[in-house]
């Protein structure tokens, strides 16, 4: 286990609080991270090891795969004329959805299963189960015939280079 994944396991499950918060300023210190969440499941994966993430969640499902930059957490506003807190809550997010470089996933909303939050998008409505949510709360069924994002086994270093070099071959006209 990495030294990140050891930190992020003690941030999340270890028995007292002191060693959780211990695990917490060593992962915001090291990797400018913040974990907190009412219910996480074990199986939650970062990527890059969640370098510059703040996940406040109500709830983080099974095998949930997060890249980094995310932010999830709350939109919660005071209203001035009620004098009362509004959208308060954080996401739960649901089953092996996958969350990519930069979305923002904020307020008491619900992310379904098997779901793809698109890079750079900002999401603050509820998104159903097998969707792909990209820009500003824009949402379209998920192609059952592709993973995006992750998928078991990754491409190797060589196939990356080899692909980063016909992009190069390409701009270079």
């Amino acid at each position: 286990m990495s030294a990140f994944e050891t930190l992020y396991h003690q941030n999340c499950f270890a028995p007292t609080a002191a060693e959780r918060q211990t695990a917490a300023t060593e992962l915001e210190a090291r990797y400018n991270c913040e974990i907190n969440c009412v219910e996480i499941d074990p199986s939650v994966r970062f990527a890059h090891h969640a370098r510059g993430c703040t996940v406040i969640a109500s709830k983080l499902g099974a095998n949930v795969i997060i890249f980094q930059n995310v932010t999830i957490g709350s939109n919660m506003a005071f209203n001035r004329r009620t004098q009362a807190w509004e959208h308060l809550g954080n996401p739960v997010i649901g089953a092996n959805v996958k969350i990519a470089d930069g979305a923002k996933v904020l307020g008491p909303i619900i992310i379904g299963e098997n779901t793809v939050i698109g890079a750079g998008a900002i999401i603050t409505k509820d998104v159903p189960a097998n969707s792909v949510a990209y820009g500003v709360n824009q949402v379209k069924p998920r192609d059952p015939g592709k993973d995006l994002l992750f998928h078991q086994p990754m491409p190797d270093g060589e196939a990356l280079v080899r692909a980063c070099r016909d992009v190069i071959r390409r701009a270079e006209g």
